[in-house]
């Protein structure tokens, strides 16, 4: 009989806790689900309010305002225009500049051309010829090499 007791006490404390756990779930479940309706409701009506504005959008469009000031036009007197100024007729001097450019580039190369073994001497020194020679290994281009100097001199 004790056992029976004992078990049925058992019981009703198992069945007791366990009602208020799921009735706590049920609550916990509403509350939830109120929640979410309450936010479904809200996303609708952000919906309906944005669908409205970009119809409405569509339909109407602004206008801009025209300003009320009346500009009045000046007259411009132009007594200070010069043709000359305008339109110069010097265009073909930089034409001349290189044709003159060119004509001492074509000189200073057949001088350069013409550079010997005594000139470059004079102009770098025999030492320095010298040491070109040795770099280089011939005369020939220890003179290319004053000729170079000497281009870049000019």
């Amino acid at each position: 009989m004790k056992l029976w007791l004992g078990m049925g006490v058992a019981l009703v404390l198992f069945s007791g806790c366990n009602s208020t756990q799921n009735i706590q779930l049920e609550r916990k479940n509403a509350q939830q689900a109120l929640i979410i309706q309450q936010q479904q409701l809200k996303i609708e009506a952000l919906s309906k309010v944005l669908t409205s504005k970009k119809q409405g959008r569509s339909r109407t469009r602004t206008v801009v305002p025209r300003t009320k000031k009346n500009i009045k036009l000046k007259k411009v007197e132009d007594n200070n225009f010069n043709s000359d100024y305008m339109y110069p007729q010097t265009r073909s001097t930089p034409k001349a500049k290189k044709v003159t450019k060119l004509a001492q580039a074509e000189t200073a190369t057949t001088t350069s051309s013409m550079m010997g073994k005594a000139e470059c001497i004079a102009m770098i020194g025999q030492e320095k010829f010298d040491k070109y020679t040795q770099m280089f290994g011939s005369e020939s281009a220890s003179i290319k090499r004053c000729k170079m100097l000497k281009a870049m001199r000019n």
